[in-house]
């Protein structure tokens, strides 16, 4: 198989692996407990609150371990909504956050009363700074906007949109599910008050996430019952997750330099093969401004079910945009909000690499893409009118 969806998820390394495995099996205690086992429990815990603070260049009391990055999201916006609406019901965020904030969004204005102002993106998908200072009002409490998008990959402005927040005394908030291990963030500099992320996509386990909670902001409790977390997420803690997501993203620091410096390559190889070989296809994302492993397509003329399902009968795995999403019969809400027309949001394709990923098997994909595309338009009687319209041009 080649494995091209590591937006989806990832492999769990063998290193993450091998340092789980002691915390199913020998150093089983709770950490609560006070003998010497769950002591163990409780340093593990401690060490790998640690690791993933020192890649934010945050304090280790600054995290707050979650069962993920959409637990993480909820608890971002529903408690601060909670703590902050004294002050005003008003949050900012974008059209093409992931739906575990805008869920949450549409939650919070149905039922508790909240004002969402929802910003339009340019047609690679970034913010555009002056309509989101525009958008703050007196009444606005948070701003939440994605460090990179997972359909598309294009990275959002957020040190500019940090600052923005800071000069008018607002809650910043970023999900960085899909940024977190792939580009440095330091939460000082981009001025982050809280963020999102999850283990499984930096080659961790799943099921462990965390929420980055500047010190001295006051959001509520999320899960009560316990004096876990610093009584603000209660429950026993994942110690096995905990430790691995720690290995995880001392890991991911260590190698990003060099890791995302060769998926950029491979990305911009493949991105290069696809337009200039196969004709009516598109990029979406910034060319530049994108995540390293990240290439989204949209061929015109076919559907994206199709070609997923074809592709993976040649052994690859890749995707047409969020896997949260992948039921769902209607094009991406991401694509649709940087303008594409539904016929050709449906003919998306995601492919997103990881640092296993050779030039043998980008080669191997391309040469199956094209193969796959000629004989879906083959088929379409769409294309079949567009070619006859072409030739009366002529």
């Amino acid at each position: 198989m080649i494995y091209l969806d590591n937006a989806a998820t990832t492999r769990t390394a063998p290193e993450v692996v091998e340092a789980m495995l002691p915390y199913f099996s020998e150093l089983y205690g709770n950490p609560s407990s006070i003998y010497e086992i769950a002591g163990k429990s409780k340093e593990a815990i401690t060490k790998g609150r640690e690791q993933i603070a020192n890649v934010l260049g945050a304090k280790p009391e600054e995290i707050y371990f979650t069962a993920g990055g959409s637990e993480s999201d909820n608890w971002a916006l529903k408690a601060t909504f909670e703590a902050y609406r004294n002050k005003g019901n008003h949050i900012i965020t974008t059209k093409i956050e992931h739906h575990a904030i805008l869920h949450t969004c549409e939650y919070l204005e149905k039922e508790r009363g909240a004002r969402i102002t929802y910003l339009d993106v340019d047609e690679n998908g970034v913010v555009r700074l002056d309509e989101l200072e525009k958008a703050i009002t007196p009444e606005t409490i948070l701003i939440s906007v994605m460090t990179a998008n997972n359909e598309i990959g294009t990275i959002q402005p957020i040190r500019e949109i940090g600052r923005i927040a800071r000069e008018h005394n607002i809650l910043f908030h970023t999900d960085a599910v899909q940024a977190f291990g792939q580009i440095p963030i330091s939460v000082d500099e981009c001025g982050i008050d809280m963020l999102s992320s999850s283990g499984h996509k930096i080659n961790g386990p799943k099921g462990i996430g965390f929420l980055y909670i500047r010190k001295g902001i006051k959001i509520r409790s999320f899960v009560h019952g316990g004096a876990q977390e610093r009584k603000r997420r209660a429950g026993t803690e994942n110690v096995p997750g905990i430790v691995g997501y720690g290995v995880a993203a001392k890991l991911a620091a260590e190698s990003m330099q060099e890791r995302t410096a060769r998926e950029t390559e491979l990305r911009d190889y493949l991105i290069g093969r696809i337009l200039k070989e196969i004709p009516y296809c598109r990029l979406n994302g910034d060319p530049v401004k994108r995540l390293p492993n990240n290439c989204n397509i949209s061929f015109e003329f076919i559907e994206g079910e199709s070609l997923l399902i074809m592709l993976d009968m040649k052994g690859i795995a890749a995707s047409s945009g969020s896997a949260c999403t992948s039921g769902s019969l209607d094009p991406s809400h991401v694509l649709m909000a940087i303008g594409l027309p539904h016929e050709i949001a449906h003919g998306s394709l995601r492919l997103t690499l990881s640092g296993d990923t050779t030039k043998e098997e980008i080669d191997y994909t391309v040469d199956q893409i094209k193969v796959i595309v000629e004989r879906l338009r083959g088929m379409s009687p769409l294309y079949e009118d567009f070619v006859r319209k072409q030739k009366t041009k002529q």
